[in-house]
């Protein structure tokens, strides 16, 4: 067995539980649509459900999202990836199915417990900032506490936290119109982490901002998930951004779920010619880690480290100094394998 090999039996073994499922979700347009049987109907059947007078915007989509990763759903523009997230907090209603968060089915909930659960269990940050504009950054980062009731010394004492953790410091005062799209986006996020959620929704978050400012954010935002661990659903239509944020990424098409699995899966082991040709260009260095291409065996001593998890193309550049091979760590330090020199040539030139 290789080590790549007894490293995915032993995460494998060691996966966190499912903090949200989705099982069966269908979520269906047009009249009838509530009375409309689903069972035994192949989701990819555009053309029944046609007959029948409704369109299938999310289709029998199964998945669990695990504590504490980033989990990406992504796809064209009318995949339905947003549809599926917003049912997912029952901002949209589903059709048929279940939602399960910690267990709870969401869709058996009453009106007022999925209140509860929104304002102190999930945090949201849309494409559009939707900053409240007669508010200053501390008022719109800690209007959700004040929602709650918390008073006002607890809610902007959280709130200044907040700002301070998204590099906002100083700005307190600020109205939105006095920041950049940048920092306006920076506010949204504190605002949705001030009632620290259990779960967080980001939908395509940073696909309005200018491509500099965008990675700056995307940067940001991996900092700060180093910081709080959270469990996030993140919706984009880009896959550069999805292999640089995504412990695992679900591609939809026409409402449905091709493959789930990480960005490695997807672009070695592709479901389907639609996956095939949703990730064709993307360099294999960006999404091989270091812990699949690894070897068994200590480096020498002195030699760089660098985590498991770390892309082939960020790896790269630490063999700059002559190293001939690297040690790779886990999250924690704790080193696992070596990574060689030629190893990493080899994928490199693959493009």
């Amino acid at each position: 067995m290789t080590i790549s090999q007894q490293q995915s039996d032993s995460l494998a073994a060691a996966e966190p539980p499912a903090k949200l499922e989705c099982r069966s979700v269908w979520k269906l347009f047009g009249d009838g649509a509530e009375r409309y049987p689903v069972d035994g109907v192949d989701a990819a059947d555009s053309a029944r459900l046609a007959r029948a007078g409704v369109v299938g915007a999310v289709r029998n989509v199964n998945l669990g999202v695990r504590e504490g990763e980033i989990f990406v759903i992504m796809g064209l523009s009318g995949s339905g990836k947003s549809t599926l997230v917003r049912c997912l907090s029952r901002l949209v209603e589903p059709t048929h199915g279940e939602i399960l968060f910690n267990g709870e089915n969401l869709l058996a909930a009453s009106p007022k417990r999925m209140i509860e659960i929104r304002r102190h269990h999930m945090g949201m940050v849309f494409q559009h900032f939707a900053l409240l504009p007669h508010l200053t950054v501390l008022g719109n980062v800690a209007f959700p506490l004040e929602v709650q009731g918390v008073a006002r010394a607890a809610r902007e004492a959280r709130a200044r936290q907040m700002i301070s953790l998204v590099g906002l410091e100083g700005r307190e005062g600020f109205f939105p119109r006095e920041l950049s799209g940048g920092q306006q986006q920076r506010v949204g996020i504190a605002r949705s982490l001030a009632v620290e959620p259990e779960l967080w929704f980001l939908d395509e978050p940073f696909s309005a901002l200018d491509p500099l400012i965008r990675r700056e954010m995307q940067d940001e935002f991996i900092r700060l998930q180093s910081v709080l661990r959270k469990t996030i659903v993140f919706i984009t239509h880009d896959f550069d951004e999805a292999i640089r944020l995504a412990d695992r990424i679900a591609i939809m098409k026409d409402g449905a779920v091709v493959q789930v699995g990480t960005p490695e899966d997807l672009v070695l082991r592709p479901a389907d010619t639609y996956v095939a040709e949703f990730t064709r260009g993307v360099a294999r260095a960006k999404v091989i880690r270091a812990g699949s291409l690894m070897e068994a065996g200590a480096a020498p001593a002195g030699a760089p480290t660098v985590e498991e998890g770390t892309p082939i193309a960020d790896a790269a550049p630490l063999f700059a100094g002559g190293a001939q091979d690297l040690c790779v760590c886990t999250r924690d330090g704790r080193p696992i394998g070596r990574l060689s020199r030629d190893a990493v040539a080899t994928v490199m030139m693959q493009g």
